[in-house]
């Protein structure tokens, strides 16, 4: 999760939900978010809510984590309770790198929201892995367990890139590992590609989708370099020992990216995710683009249910500390309005294949998606269905069309 947490208000100490909240809980989708904190280094890149072991301090470890995790899960169910249960659409384990903890107690964190609320027949279980932090065996496990989708940190085929980058891995580790989750039974497999890296060439980002295309996995995600403030690689780049990201760069990785994964089989579903088929679609993001419900367990992670949004402390230690009191780890919260909805619904579904209606923009809105469709920015035809569909243009400008089409 991000490392900066908005303001918001206060969360009571049990955790409960306005009723309005509870009512229509699950309506559009329920999905869980797990977040495990845990990293082995810290990439210069990220900023996200991680925690080596030396960072950790007292009052937490990899070893009873699964039990604080499955403590905020009943205390969910308490929360959730007197409303008509959730099924679990998706589940999502997020990092971090959640399999530095045992296949074992991924298993036991399944299998509590398998109690909890229920697994659909046809949940999408997803755990992220370092491509390091698996082997055949843990695999094998994780899929016994009902993981069916892993999602692979691979960012780059070329040493180089993977050293700017602070990655452990070798070049090749990120595509045996897929192949590794094939052998074990897993039918859905993506691997995460970051482009734009100082230092990186057309020839190594060419590489890398080979070898993507290559491991014979059917999603890719590929996101463009951002440089966090607080991270190794800013501060580099203020020395002037690297330098900052091309944006005209970034873009011509974009279309390298478009054009190799479109020759292979793949349709891009939104901006920066290709799938090789709708079944290969990660249905859990989807939940999140879409406006769905879920329940974000873990330190930092955020929760959203019936217009609700609210953010857990970050650190592991003041996360175990407040469930071992059977407190909330909730550290704040947020009501969103009806015009936050609407802002967020825009950006969110301007940047999905299926698009965006545009009966539910105003008529500023409707004026400023005319403007993108006249500049080539959107798709004539799907426009005159009556949607905001992005052309490939569209998509390396998405920011700009969504701010012409909010008011």
């Amino acid at each position: 999760m991000p490392g900066v947490l908005p303001e918001g208000e206060p969360v009571p100490r049990d955790g409960s939900l306005p009723a309005t909240a509870r009512r229509a809980v699950g309506a559009r989708g329920f999905g869980v978010y797990v977040h495990v904190p845990f990293c082995a280094s810290r990439c210069g890149y990220c900023d996200f809510n991680t925690y080596t072991a030396s960072e950790l301090g007292g009052g937490a470890s990899r070893e009873t984590y699964a039990d604080s995790v499955l403590a905020e899960l009943e205390l969910a169910a308490r929360v959730l309770g007197d409303s008509p249960p959730p099924r679990v659409d998706t589940v999502f384990v997020g990092g971090g790198t959640p399999t530095l903890l045992p296949a074992d107690d991924l298993a036991r964190i399944l299998d509590g929201i398998d109690r909890v609320w229920g697994l659909a027949a046809d949940a999408e279980v997803t755990t992220e892995a370092n491509p390091e932090s698996v082997g055949p065996e843990s695999l094998k496990t994780l899929r016994a367990a009902g993981y069916t989708r892993i999602s692979l940190g691979m960012q780059s085929a070329a040493p180089g890139v993977l050293a700017v980058l602070d990655r452990r891995h070798s070049a090749g580790r990120a595509t045996a590992a897929a192949l590794e989750a094939r052998d074990a039974g897993f039918e859905h497999v993506n691997l995460d590609l970051i482009y734009g890296t100082p230092g990186e060439t057309a020839e190594d980002f060419a590489a890398s989708l080979a070898q993507v295309v290559d491991a014979g996995v059917d999603h890719v995600s590929a996101y463009a370099l951002i440089v966090e403030d607080g991270t190794r690689l800013a501060a580099r780049m203020r020395r002037g020992e690297l330098p900052y990201p091309s944006d005209d760069v970034a873009a011509d990785r974009y279309l390298a990216a478009e054009a190799a994964l479109g020759e292979a089989g793949f349709s891009w579903y939104e901006v920066s995710n290709w799938a090789r088929s709708a079944a290969a679609r990660c249905r859990h993001n989807l939940l999140y683009w879409t406006g769905a419900d879920w329940w974000g367990l873990g330190p930092g992670a955020h929760s959203h249910v019936g217009g609700v949004r609210w953010w857990n402390v970050k650190h592991p230690s003041a996360y175990a500390a407040r469930l071992a009191e059977g407190a909330s780890p909730a550290l704040a919260r947020e009501q969103l309005t009806a015009d936050e909805q609407h802002m967020e619904d825009v950006m969110l579904r301007v940047r999905l294949a299926s698009g965006l209606p545009l009966d539910v923009l105003d008529s500023a809105g409707r004026a400023g998606a005319e403007r993108a469709r006249d500049a080539g920015l959107l798709d004539d035809g799907a426009y005159a269905r009556g949607l905001v569909v992005l052309t490939l243009r569209g998509r390396l400008l998405a920011d700009a069309v969504v701010r012409d089409l909010l008011p």
